[in-house]
């Protein structure tokens, strides 16, 4: 096959190296060929007619990158399709999926997509919640996984990292050398949309969002060039990726800051909800945003429990340090009251098992965030409004619903601007805030509209109360967003107007606004 092609290839008169992409103009002549000489192709694209857009652009890259397709109907299709974490995702049927094993290979599809007027998805880890964010219903997906790289810089201070690793392959890999980076929290969540759309992390207070620890992005442009992506080398397209999410190109490799690192003390405890002990930890919450240590992170969940029927508080808590209970997380551990407990001495490896558990594929999933100022009174109104809005469809079959706090200090927004800065829209001056997320799964599709009206209402009448007491902020943290969320709006005018200026400048044809329509946009 590769023979033949390259045969193929010199009879157009087309330069051959593994490094260099081909040109727009060198796809429209190999695609042009490729019709002529297949009067029908294998997916029944007809030379003699019109091309039928996605099938002719599946047809050329089955035949130009050997191995790398798949098709309805086969059973490398159906599984790649299933691994998905949303049952809203998984429902999705692309006319193929590709599976690039270079950057090469995914500079060839992007060009063929843009001849084709094929529009397309992107999946890095594909955990996010909501249909179309990586994967596309008559469209082409381009799945990363086997640009899978790890390698570790011979001076220990970097990692290059493929999209198609989750953070628990890259943890995997970095305990045993006693290192580190600053990433995902869950293992199976992917590299690359994490990263691009913040990406909060156990060490943050030390350095930071993921996004603000690449020190280097390879980049497939819309025009197919591949471009090493930094604060030197372009430094508005390096801004706006640090929060831009995948309206910029398609990022093959993130050179990652790595650090020393040894086992943290993590894990959960759960309590019986009692309104007492919710009061303490909503204080207790507040004033861990307050003291900001940047050895201590926290996410503080009020759940509820169809097995038990009845509503539970966990606190999830991770010390940096390999030291057992640390006093910065004194006013959350009771453990005259504690239900069950898993805090230990682990690895990050260890730690992010540990979340992925309780985050199970083979569910319809939604989340929903916002971004309010520190305090405890609006922590107390807004879990009422939950678990009123939550008791109301508690019965649903298999329901599983959580209100999430995260603390945003200012030792965290402290490094949002370094480098020149993230895309982010909001600093230290801002601090200290609350990041709150709802997360809810179920199984039946009848239930979506329900599940959906809960969630909804919930973060309508929690952002009243918090703007109604000055506490409101305008941040929307995209991984955590729904899709009825304006996450960009949430940036700031100023920053998106910026997000688009770049967009213009190095996506004229907008190529990442129309033919990849998933996900969130900024126009």
């Amino acid at each position: 096959m590769w023979i033949s092609l390259l045969c193929f290839i010199s009879l157009l008169g087309l330069k051959v190296t593994a490094q260099q992409p081909f040109t727009l103009a060198e796809i429209e002549d190999q695609i042009a060929a490729y019709q002529r000489n297949h009067g029908v192709s294998a997916v029944g694209v007809s030379a003699a007619g019109p091309p039928v857009k996605c099938s002719l652009a599946c047809a050329f890259l089955n035949s130009t990158i050997s191995g790398s397709t798949s098709f309805r109907g086969s059973s490398r299709y159906k599984l790649d399709g299933s691994r998905y974490w949303s049952l809203q995702q998984t429902a999705s049927d692309p006319v193929c999926r590709v599976v690039p094993t270079s950057v090469v290979d995914v500079s060839t599809a992007i060009l063929s997509f843009r001849v084709t007027n094929c529009q397309f998805a992107i999946k890095s880890g594909g955990h996010a919640a909501f249909s179309g964010a990586s994967n596309i219903n008559g469209g082409v997906t381009l799945d990363l996984k086997q640009l899978n790289q790890l390698s570790v810089a011979g001076d220990r201070k970097q990692i290059a990292v493929g999209p198609g690793n989750s953070w628990g392959d890259v943890y995997s890999f970095l305990d045993p050398q006693s290192l580190s980076v600053i990433g995902g929290r869950v293992s199976d969540v992917g590299v690359g949309g994490l990263t691009l759309g913040g990406g909060i992390s156990f060490f943050s207070g030390h350095w930071g969002w993921a996004c603000d620890n690449v020190n280097n992005f390879q980049v497939v442009f819309a025009d197919g060039t591949i471009n090493d992506v930094n604060f030197k080398s372009f430094p508005d397209l390096y801004w706006a990726l640090r929060g831009g999410g995948n309206n910029f190109g398609v990022v093959t490799q993130f050179d990652l800051v790595t650090f020393p690192q040894s086992d943290l003390w993590a894990g959960s405890n759960i309590y019986l909800y009692t309104t007492d002990l919710a009061r303490q930890f909503n204080t207790a919450f507040s004033d861990l945003n307050i003291a900001a240590d940047p050895k201590a992170a926290a996410i503080f969940v009020y759940a509820y429990s169809q097995s038990f029927g009845s509503w539970a508080i966990v606190t999830d808590l991770q010390y940096t340090e390999p030291e057992p209970n640390p006093l910065i997380f004194q006013n959350f551990t009771q453990p005259s009251k504690v239900v069950a407990s898993t805090l230990r001495l682990t690895s990050m490896a260890g730690a992010a098992s540990e979340l992925n558990a309780s985050n199970p594929y083979g569910f319809r999933q939604t989340y929903w965030t916002m971004t309010f100022k520190n305090s405890p009174t609006l922590m107390s109104d807004i879990s009422a409004m939950f678990i009123e809005e939550i008791d109301q469809i508690k019965t649903i079959p298999d329901l599983v619903s959580s209100l999430v706090f995260q603390p945003i200090t200012t030792a965290i927004t402290s490094h949002f601007s370094k480098y020149g800065g993230n895309s982010l829209g909001f600093n230290d001056r801002d601090g200290p805030l609350t990041l709150m997320q709802i997360d809810i799964s179920w199984i039946d599709t009848q239930n979506d509209d329900r599940v959906m009206s809960a969630a909804r209402s919930v973060i309508s009448r929690a952002n009243t109360t918090a703007y109604a007491q000055n506490l409101g902020h305008p941040y929307i943290y995209q991984n955590y967003a729904s899709a009825e969320q304006n996450v960009f709006k949430g940036y700031g005018e100023q920053n998106l107007l910026k997000l688009q200026e770049i967009s213009r400048k190095y996506d004229p044809s907008r190529v990442w606004q129309d033919l990849q329509p998933g996900f969130f946009k900024i126009f």
